[in-house]
């Protein structure tokens, strides 16, 4: 069990905060003494997720699209707590179909996966004081090519600088901007496409993730409350990677050119 940071009295919004990582997001804050709201379009999943974690979370029916809604998450927080001192952008669409994506593809996923958080960070940033912090999701997928996909590299990409725009605009307000990038982490979707076997998405994982498995959104959960807490109060602008050695590698996974030509002449 990782043990959290203490963050009592403080008040957390996590977007997407229903799916898989984002609810373990709300888990960890309440952990460490936070109350959290689950901003969400399933209201019957994030009420789910909120009514789980006790009197200290609950549940606001917010779509990334829209401004109106943003605006209204808002609203909702500061009349149930009186404060935001931390939002974390993890909501994300996962639609795409590479290079055969459609406009109407790309405008949707951009609009969610950036504009709606950059649109939520200017809508909290005004009832935010000194030491507040924002933690977007990123993704070893905005770091990488990968076949097949474009529209969710491009915005994970596009995350990882703003996170960095983000955080020269508010550091003058003391409010630190820094991101989290997950590797293989067990989630929805790597449930989806493993059938919901851990163990096979933990051997998936041991070929790209020098610790040997895909990681716990616990993991992930830990490293967003670190980054909200004292501990990290001159860490600002920065990309935190949470993903078992992932982006440390290079196409040859660590392994050097004999390995590959070992391994090629062992094959013909």
């Amino acid at each position: 069990m990782v043990k959290m940071p203490e963050l009592g009295g403080r008040v957390a919004i996590v977007t997407g905060g229903n799916s898989h990582l984002g609810s373990a997001v709300a888990s960890a804050f309440v952990a460490a003494g936070a109350a959290v709201v689950v901003a969400a379009r399933d209201e019957e999943r994030g009420v789910s997720v909120a009514s789980g974690l006790g009197d200290r979370a609950f549940f606001v029916r917010t779509d990334l699209a829209e401004d109106a809604s943003i605006a209204g998450c808002v609203t909702a927080t500061l009349e149930r707590f009186e404060r935001i001192d931390f939002l974390v952008n993890n909501a994300v669409v996962y639609a795409d179909h590479g290079v055969d994506s459609s406009r109407e593809e790309w405008l949707a996923g951009l609009n969610v996966n950036v504009v709606g958080g950059a649109v939520f960070v200017r809508e909290v940033a005004p009832h935010m004081a000194p030491g507040s912090a924002v933690v977007n999701i990123g993704s070893v997928g905005g770091k990488f090519g990968a076949a097949g996909r474009a529209i969710y590299p491009a915005s994970k990409a596009a995350v990882l600088q703003l996170t960095k725009n983000q955080a020269v605009d508010l550091a003058p307000r003391g409010i630190r901007v820094n991101s989290v990038s997950p590797g293989w982490t067990w989630s929805d979707p790597l449930a989806r496409m493993t059938d919901g076997s851990r163990e096979v998405a933990d051997r998936a994982a041991a070929t790209t993730q020098p610790l040997g498995r895909a990681g716990d959104a616990s993991e992930v959960a830990a490293a967003v409350c670190f980054l909200c807490s004292p501990e990290a109060s001159f860490i600002t602008g920065t990309d935190l990677a949470v993903d078992g050695g992932f982006s440390m590698l290079g196409p040859d996974q660590g392994r050097g050119p004999r390995y590959w030509v070992e391994r090629a002449g062992r094959t013909l």
